[in-house]
């Protein structure tokens, strides 16, 4: 990826949770380095991560103590992180419009 919007979220979160900070910033720097061009390369990658509609991707953080939605977009190589929080938080959420 080119670009992931925004590091500072994740950042933030991790400071208020920080048994996430080395999940979170593995995830990033996996992402930062990987050329993913579909939702099938993500998978490669992250086996676990459940793909949705409009080129959003769900990670689970931390043994899925914490999931991450984020709204991809291949062609420009751009990820926006859409949501990071807990398994119960996210259960609370619409994932494919957050």
């Amino acid at each position: 990826m080119e670009r992931i919007f925004a590091k500072g979220t994740l950042r933030d979160y991790w400071e208020k949770h920080p048994d996430s900070e080395q999940y979170l910033k593995t995830w990033y720097d996996t992402a930062m380095s990987s050329v993913w061009k579909t939702p099938n390369d993500v998978k490669l990658t992250y086996a676990t991560a459940s793909i949705l509609k409009d080129s959003r991707v769900v990670f689970n953080i931390k043994g899925n103590s914490y999931r991450l939605v984020v709204k991809f977009n291949f062609e420009k190589q751009w990820a926006f992180i859409r949501f990071i929080g807990t398994h119960a938080e996210y259960d609370r959420i619409d994932a494919n419009i957050i």
